[in-house]
């Protein structure tokens, strides 16, 4: 049973915390609006620094609720993707974007209203060499996390959780508790009770 339809009302703080606090891509990875969040299978993308075609090669072979996760190198100041693009994802089903590189035509994006999460905002072009070297469907590594096909993705305003595939389910629920846990304690605290005393510090 896939965990990301359960994963849609947890944080990525919660789902941080039970997962051990691993698992989280670098902060610089920001949504381009706070309100944006995604939930979905993970579908990697590398690409040449400066290069995008492989993007479009990934358009080509999603399936419907991936969500793609780009590695574009050391190549951030470049806009890997705009609204045609988008666009694009958006009619195939596409569930989001993780890049670690950056996007433009911004408030086209926000319009459009698919989640998008990048490393710059950035209006540097990008070139489309068929020699490029990069992937679709392969692991990708980004800060301390190796991406591969099919694990969760949870993106909100607060950043990136990715989820091994086969331990998602379980994190996804001990998530739900932790976030049923800290409701009680929100009663509490309403309350006037130190968080001195509920956390026996």
């Amino acid at each position: 049973m896939p965990a990301w339809p359960y994963a849609a009302t947890i944080s990525s703080a919660s789902l941080h915390e039970v997962a051990g606090r691993r698992g989280a891509l670098p902060s610089s990875i920001k949504p381009i609006d706070w309100r944006m969040s995604v939930q979905g299978p993970a579908l990697p993308v590398r690409c040449p620094p400066g290069d995008n075609l492989w993007i479009h090669k990934a358009l080509a072979s999603l399936t419907p609720g991936d969500v793609l996760v780009v590695e574009c190198g050391p190549g951030v100041e470049f806009g890997y993707w705009g609204e045609i693009m988008a666009t694009s994802a958006i009619a195939l089903g596409a569930a989001g974007l993780i890049i670690t590189g950056g996007v433009r035509d911004s408030q086209q994006l926000i319009d459009l209203g698919l989640p998008t999460f990048a490393g710059a905002i950035c209006i540097q072009g990008t070139a489309k060499d068929p020699k490029g070297d990069g992937a679709v469907g392969e692991p990708v590594r980004i800060g301390a996390v190796t991406i591969r096909r099919g694990d969760l993705v949870v993106g909100d305003a607060d950043g990136v959780m990715i989820l091994p595939a086969a331990d998602a389910l379980a994190l996804v629920q001990a998530a739900r508790d932790r976030d049923a846990k800290e409701a009680g304690i929100l009663e509490r605290v309403r309350a006037g009770a130190l968080t001195l005393e509920i956390y026996n510090l």
